[in-house]
């Protein structure tokens, strides 16, 4: 058999083999489509759960800060305010709640974003209170102040993880390898700092602001366990159906202890 011969059988053998496998390969998505499969996209294939974070019963009454022991911070902050766990807002509703998927994902995949979620030290306080991060997620640790700050982590199934930043210092950064709600920070040298980290495997999370409001997008349909957590009032957890295209409304109330 001549040269050309072979190399025309050769090439006739890999053209029959394309057309063989072409049906597979084409059952095949693109790489982009893989890295989002799982990722929940609002959309009319996928439904959202919105609701509101109520209060009854008498406020507590929140203690209010004194930073006189570190003189930088007293002259930086002309009032302090007071402390936010157990603050309650003027529409009767929760700030600071974290609410997040408990359960019904678990057969989902979501690799955590390479956008870090910050963490501010400002005014002698954390900034943001109350934070979600998925596994794997950077915190980038900020101090915007003139002092010295200390950002203790104290988890209990993430290390323990305790830095100091100077003024102008270069940000921190860390990652957590466990879910965990909620791992409670404070700094060792200013002892009325506080925030709290919610630590997710999935990226259905919210966390309530002035208006005690939360929404879930797209969350693909099925049956979900929703929990709510709060630093004084303790946690609730709730079942929900979600179906595509509808948004749902889950509604939770929180009673003074």
């Amino acid at each position: 058999m001549n040269r050309n011969k072979t190399v025309w059988l050769m090439g006739l053998g890999v053209v029959l083999i394309l057309v063989a496998c072409w049906p597979q390969m084409a059952a095949i998505p693109p790489k982009a489509a893989v890295a989002a499969a799982g990722v929940p996209q609002a959309g009319a294939s996928t439904g959202t759960v919105s609701g509101k974070i109520s209060f009854e019963g008498a406020r507590p009454k929140l203690a209010q800060i004194d930073m006189s022991k570190d003189p930088v911070c007293a002259a930086a902050v002309s009032d302090p305010g007071y402390v936010e766990d157990g603050k309650v807002n003027p529409n009767g509703t929760l700030p600071n709640v974290f609410v997040f998927v408990k359960a019904g994902l678990e057969k989902s995949s979501f690799r955590p974003p390479s956008r870090p979620v910050t963490l501010d030290q400002r005014g002698c306080t954390y900034y943001p209170h109350v934070l979600g991060i998925m596994v794997g997620q950077p915190l980038r640790i900020l101090n915007s102040d003139p002092t010295t700050h200390n950002t203790h982590l104290t988890p209990k199934y993430n290390r323990d993880w305790n830095r100091s930043q100077p003024p102008g210092g270069a940000p921190l950064v860390h990652k957590f390898m466990h879910p965990e709600i909620m791992i409670p920070v404070h700094c060792n040298l200013h002892p009325w700092m506080r925030a709290y980290v919610g630590v997710t495997t999935n990226p259905s999370y919210a966390v309530t602001q002035s208006q005690g409001t939360f929404t879930l997008k797209g969350l693909p349909p099925g049956e979900y366990t929703i929990e709510a957590w709060t630093a004084t009032f303790g946690t609730q957890e709730k079942k929900v159906t979600v179906q595509p295209g509808r948004s749902t409304q889950l509604d939770f109330t929180f009673k003074a202890h």
